[in-house]
């Protein structure tokens, strides 16, 4: 008797089972976030723009290890990488000023032009930013190093598609 019962109930949860997971496949709760896909194009201008100290006759602007076109590079690769364009849409120029201490790091960053939702995507580029390793060789006044701005400008299109 035991058994016939143990044999019934095997059979009732086969079937049990076999319909839960019936219905777990046939829903498609993931198709929009899965087949929207953002391509986004970065165009960083060259050269670099750097606002030079007030009052000093021998003004060296800050300079990157390994060169501008090394930085830009990196910075596009970072930006390709770690944007989360799946939350906004970005097209235009955007100007972005980082600081740079005298000791070569970028102690801040700041984008424009203020726009709708552009809080996210500037919060997400300080983060890129501060990604890149290298430090900069800071500007120097008659021999002593300074804080400076650079002033990096770039155009952004982005493009969505159905995948």
């Amino acid at each position: 008797m035991r058994t016939l019962i143990l044999l019934a109930g095997l059979f009732v949860s086969n079937f049990a089972f076999a319909q839960q997971n019936n219905d777990v496949e046939e829903r498609d709760d993931n198709f929009l976030t899965e087949n929207n896909k953002n391509i986004l194009k970065i165009d960083i201008k060259e050269p670099l723009f750097q606002v030079a100290v007030k009052n000093c006759n021998d003004f060296k602007a800050a300079s990157f290890e390994g060169g501008i076109p090394v930085y830009k590079e990196t910075l596009r690769k970072y930006m390709y990488d770690y944007l989360n364009t799946d939350f906004y849409v970005l097209n235009g120029d955007f100007t972005f000023t980082l600081t740079v201490d005298e000791k070569g790091k970028v102690t801040k960053i700041e984008g424009t032009p203020k726009v709708a939702n552009s809080e996210v995507f500037f919060d997400d580029m300080k983060y890129v930013v501060r990604r890149i390793k290298k430090n900069w060789i800071p500007a120097t006044c008659n021999g002593q190093p300074v804080t400076s701005q650079i002033k990096i400008k770039m155009n952004l299109s982005a493009i969505a598609t159905d995948v």
